[in-house]
């Protein structure tokens, strides 16, 4: 598993070699969770000056179509737990995992 930085996507080299070397998950989410995710960490300099509703929206709409580029599949994420992304990411891995 490899947790990129947000910005990990806007370089050609880096969607290239994420596409190429193994499955891309893109977990996804919306503007309000990701404010109500990032509103105590003091280390988001893009969201440190500013609106940061703003900010994470004009992120997103740069970003989330690179993400889905190079996606095998997104997963929402909003209101959901860990364990239950957590497991439909391993339903939807193993579907596609061909039996002998």
């Amino acid at each position: 598993v490899l947790a990129t930085g947000g910005g990990s996507v806007l370089a050609a080299e880096n969607r290239s070699r994420l596409a190429e070397r193994g499955r891309v998950v893109y977990l996804r989410a919306s503007i309000p969770q990701l404010l109500e995710r990032t509103s105590h960490n003091r280390n988001r300099p893009l969201l440190a000056k500013g609106d940061p509703e703003q900010t994470l929206a004009d992120l997103l709409e740069q970003r989330d179509p690179l993400y889905r580029e190079i996606a095998d599949f997104c997963v929402d994420t909003d209101g959901r737990t860990v364990a239950d992304v957590a497991a439909e990411i391993r339903r939807r891995l193993s579907a596609d995992v061909p039996t002998e």
